[in-house]
């Protein structure tokens, strides 16, 4: 794609030649490519290739948006603080506050060459493949977990401690704020899940926030991790709200977010959960075992997760153009976190 197919691409939601001038005045004369990265709903994405630089850019997304919600300053920093250990991460290479020129906030990163998979079935792949795959993401969800707060400028990333307590009032006050009709289900697990919260064990680690197949970048003949990305959720929390969340693909069919619950994942080379969750322990800091909790807690905030999404489609400003088909699945997941509540499906 050259800057000039870039300047005209339909998909951007801001001016490409104030991109192009704002990446001169800092980079000196290039020619500029643009390109929409499809997929994800949450802050825009695009390649962006200026001279001999690859890049991705990453920005808020035009339009009105919940109090809080898409902070880019935060996805730089901890990409900052991470680089330098061997959690694997995109380096960073530019943060720009303010709405000019782009519109809202943005920063700027290394573009790596590799995989990323959507379908968690991994089509085309062979079954010592599809395994690889599923133990590389817990591999590097415990390096990631492995890193200290402290010692790598993240002390302040977040409160410490009673990360659930203060995770279930946040989602549950966003779900209040929603505008989007009620979802009974919804209301049933936001009840149930202050009164069934384990004691807090006292670990810190930083929390993804979104740690699934979709927001890894995989070597491109190994079934290894070389980048974590998209941490707008990213906070100090606990380890167990990644793996549960990481959970929801065994509890998930295919059409509803490209889950593998009902497959036959003997005969596709797909670890079960129990196996993803023992390879993580085998490779992690030691630290609680995963309870019914964290994967009710998980389903009821990815559930709210999509009722955002709902709304920002209705509003005109979701970042995915499938933002009105899978709004819907906030009833779905919720759904999934009444039947586990319930006894109803195994976890």
């Amino acid at each position: 794609m050259d800057g000039g197919q870039a300047r005209r691409t339909p998909k951007a939601d801001f001016d490409p030649d104030a991109l192009e001038t704002f990446l001169r005045e800092h980079f000196g004369e290039g020619a500029m490519a643009l390109e929409r990265i499809s997929g994800g709903q949450s802050n825009p994405a695009y390649f962006v290739g200026f001279g001999d630089r690859r890049m991705v850019l990453r920005k808020k997304p035009a339009g009105p948006i919940l109090p809080g919600a898409h902070a880019i300053d935060r996805e730089f920093r901890v990409l900052q603080a991470l680089g330098p250990t061997d959690v694997p991460v995109p380096q960073p290479i530019l943060f720009h506050d303010g709405d000019e020129p782009l519109g809202t906030p943005f920063y700027l990163m290394e573009r790596l060459d590799g995989r990323v998979f959507h379908d968690c079935s991994l089509p085309g792949l062979s079954r010592e493949e599809r395994r690889g795959i599923y133990l590389g993401m817990a591999e590097a969800m415990a390096k990631l977990h492995a890193a200290r707060p402290d010692e790598i400028g993240l002390g302040d990333y977040g409160k410490p401690g009673n990360y659930f307590e203060r995770q279930i009032g946040r989602w549950t006050k966003q779900l209040k704020a929603s505008s989007s009709e009620r979802i009974a289900a919804l209301d049933v697990v936001a009840d149930w899940l202050p009164r069934n919260m384990p004691a807090d064990d006292g670990r810190v680690s930083i929390a993804h926030g979104d740690f699934r197949l979709g927001n890894l970048l995989f070597h491109p003949d190994r079934p290894e991790v070389i980048g974590i990305l998209d941490w707008e959720l990213s906070t100090l929390g606990h380890p167990l709200a990644d793996l549960g969340f990481c959970s929801i693909t065994w509890h998930s069919s295919p059409r509803e977010y490209g889950g593998i619950l009902g497959l036959d994942l003997d005969a596709l080379g797909i670890p079960s959960q129990r196996e993803f969750l023992d390879h993580y322990f085998a490779h992690a800091v030691p630290t609680a075992p995963l309870q019914r909790f964290h994967l009710v807690f998980s389903l009821f905030r990815f559930a709210v997760i999509f009722v955002g999404i709902a709304d920002r489609a209705r509003a005109g400003n979701a970042a995915g153009a499938d933002a009105a088909e899978v709004g819907p699945l906030a009833g779905r997941f919720a759904a999934r976190a009444v039947e586990i509540i319930e006894g109803a499906r195994p976890w």
